[in-house]
């Protein structure tokens, strides 16, 4: 299976006179040494090799990066990761985003089999200056919408990020003077991070989903002379020809205001986007700081390439997390939200929901889950939600600003207390600010 790997390497030798008879023996006999140490593993050919390294768990591929050049350039060549999709054992692993204290965004990657960290490189993204890192919350870019609030940030502020034919992408966000449509590509095979083709649109704030192998970006926000104001256009990537197709415009049929002065005050924006049942389930809310307004939502039909309205108790009864990111799996073929239910006016408690089609209502799937309150007040949620492995996670920024991961079988979550079914899989000690972002990879 699969193509012979080798690197020519260069070599150095001492030289001795030899009989010109024997230039023919000795130059096979040196052919024949070199070929075999060439080997990835000596005595076995390269294609056999691959297949014993394709069974090593991907959590050791950066230390075997450094046996050798031709190792290296084995564990980052395509034909091993075709290898591991042929023999059916392709791994799940966890990407977080977080930003520090200090204005710092730090990706890390998670084995949830071997619960090993792994730190990615930085994204090579310049700024303009060092006012330009700080990072805003949607809050900020709320008030900043009414002009209470110069924009100041960099491009990951307010970018959106996404995942898809086993490559993470960060889309779009603010630079200090302006939205941007740039795309970046983080390619864990070569563990490292590229500029690629842009979106169609400058957006920040969009919301992203994956369809048919495909990347979807709808609505979020621009900026013009103006000011900031909401987008309706989505757009889809396709990462086998690496280009961006426009799609039909997101009505907002629901958020549509009957006299000036409210379409002035309260802005429409798309919350989420899950895909659920071959279609793209996009939640919206209406917005005026510090209030905000459920309008239900729109559906996506990449068959028909349209938008309908989306059934009303989903829509309306969608969980947030806040104002403007409601935060929603699809596990299993079931989708999953991760919901803040109000228990005073000081904290909240944190819930798991789900849809049921049939009733077009959201039911609590079992009790509380056992993590802490948190306070409204702070704006940001330290919860992230993921689903893989069969599994849901919960991601939870601690007091000390660490990060745990925590994990549930759903399926089995309503008939157990909640202490029982949540387990701690892994955590880590660091100085995260705030949870950002999360996504999972199929490698």
């Amino acid at each position: 299976m699969g193509t012979v790997l080798s690197l020519n390497r260069g070599r150095t030798g001492v030289h001795h006179e030899v009989l010109v008879g024997e230039v023919c023996k000795r130059q096979k006999i040196t052919s024949n040494s070199f070929e075999a140490s060439e080997r990835l593993i000596p005595s076995l050919p390269d294609e056999i090799s691959i297949q014993i390294l394709a069974r090593v768990p991907k959590v050791h591929y950066l230390g075997m990066k450094l046996i050798s050049q031709n190792w290296k350039s084995t564990i980052t060549s395509p034909e091993l990761y075709k290898c591991r999709k042929e023999l059916g054992i392709t791994e799940e692993w966890l990407y977080i985003l977080t930003k520090t204290s200090d204005d710092k965004f730090r990706w890390y990657a998670l084995d949830p089999i071997s619960r090993i960290w792994q730190k990615l490189p930085p994204m090579p993204i310049s700024t303009r200056d060092e006012e330009s890192r700080k990072g805003l919350g949607i809050g900020d870019t709320i008030r900043a919408w009414l002009g209470r609030k110069d924009l100041s940030t960099s491009a990951l502020c307010g970018s959106a990020v996404g995942a898809v034919d086993g490559c993470l992408y960060v889309l779009g966000g603010f630079t200090k003077t302006s939205s941007v449509n740039s795309v970046w590509q983080f390619d864990p095979i070569m563990n490292r991070w590229s500029e690629i083709n842009p979106m169609m649109t400058n957006r920040a704030y969009c919301k992203t989903g994956v369809l048919n192998n495909k990347l979807y970006v709808v609505g979020g926000v621009s900026r013009c002379r103006g000011g900031l104001f909401p987008l309706q256009s989505a757009e889809v990537f396709d990462p086998n020809t690496g280009m961006w197709s426009n799609l039909p415009n997101m009505p907002f049929s629901k958020a549509q205001m009957p006299t000036f002065l409210l379409a002035d005050m309260l802005k429409p924006i798309a919350t989420g986007m899950t895909s659920y049942k071959g279609k793209l389930y996009v939640p919206q809310s209406l917005y005026c700081w510090p209030f905000s307004v459920d309008v239900g939502g729109e559906v996506y039909d990449p068959e028909s390439n349209s938008w309908v309205e989306m059934p009303a108790g989903m829509g309306e009864g969608w969980p947030a997390r806040q104002a403007s990111n409601k935060l929603s799996v699809n596990l299993d073929g079931i989708m999953y939200a991760l919901d803040l239910s109000s228990s005073s006016l000081e904290s909240r408690s944190v819930r798991i929901k789900m849809y049921d089609q049939e009733s077009d209502a959201w039911k609590v799937v079992g009790d509380d889950v056992p993590v802490s309150d948190y306070d409204v007040s702070e704006g940001d949620s330290p919860y992230l939600l993921a689903g893989f492995i069969g599994r849901l996670h919960l991601i939870v920024k601690d007091a000390n600003h660490g990060v745990t991961v925590m994990q549930t079988n759903p399926k089995g979550y309503e008939n157990q207390n909640s202490d029982d079914v949540w387990k701690v899989i892994a955590s880590r000690v660091d100085d995260s600010e705030e949870l950002v972002s999360c996504q999972m990879l199929d490698i």
